[in-house]
């Protein structure tokens, strides 16, 4: 198999971007970004540190991510695996990017940049739930923000209802648990308990 192992190849394959492929490109949330991330339930946040790469989904209400200024965003780090891959890359290395999505619209908005946590009390206690306080706050300055376009989202048919999978044709949790772990975790138990379990913990 023929690798690409340099710029200059890969270019001579795709060429140049157009106009408007780059004037979309701002360090800033302009208005109309602002309106996205407003509207956005759901974003992936990818990280690297020294460990490696990650990318988490991150989803709440729309609006979840609160643009604080035109280059300041607020995420709440709601409740999880407790993992946090995420968070030990951001603390080693600042590097993010986030990608936005809305249900129905067939543009994602993608921002880079820097981020820090922050676990100040008052900051916490404006994105708590139900009483709820986040543990942390992850807080991103932007250096690059701009939409891509709905290509993707065509291909995939993501918001086409008709190309929903059932979820029985797929393993469930418990089963991939279950199969790791030589069934000290997991199996249907597990499965059973799920929904009720994440609804008494989501924030």
């Amino acid at each position: 198999m023929q690798r690409i192992a340099t710029v200059a190849e890969l270019e001579a394959i795709y060429g140049v971007p157009g106009e408007t492929s780059l004037v979309k490109e701002v360090p800033q949330v302009i208005p109309h970004y602002r309106a996205f991330i407003e509207a956005s339930p759901f974003c992936a946040l990818a990280t690297v540190g020294s460990e490696g790469m990650d990318c988490s989904p991150r989803g709440d209400m729309p609006g979840f991510v609160r643009v604080e200024d035109e280059r300041t965003l607020m995420m709440p780090d709601r409740r999880g695996n407790n993992r946090i891959d995420s968070l030990r890359n951001i603390v080693r290395d600042p590097r993010v990017a986030l990608c936005f999505m809305v249900p129905g619209s067939l543009n994602c908005l993608r921002v880079n940049g820097e981020a820090h946590l922050t676990a100040d009390p008052a900051v916490k206690a404006s994105f708590a739930v139900d009483g709820r306080e986040p543990r942390t706050v992850i807080v991103i300055r932007t250096s690059a923000v701009y939409f891509q376009c709905g290509r993707a989202l065509v291909r995939s048919r993501l918001w086409d209802a008709t190309a929903q999978v059932d979820p029985a044709s797929l393993p469930s949790a418990g089963e991939i648990l279950a199969f790791l772990s030589a069934d000290r975790v997991g199996g249907k138990d597990y499965d059973d308990k799920w929904a009720g379990r994440a609804m008494e913990t989501l924030w």
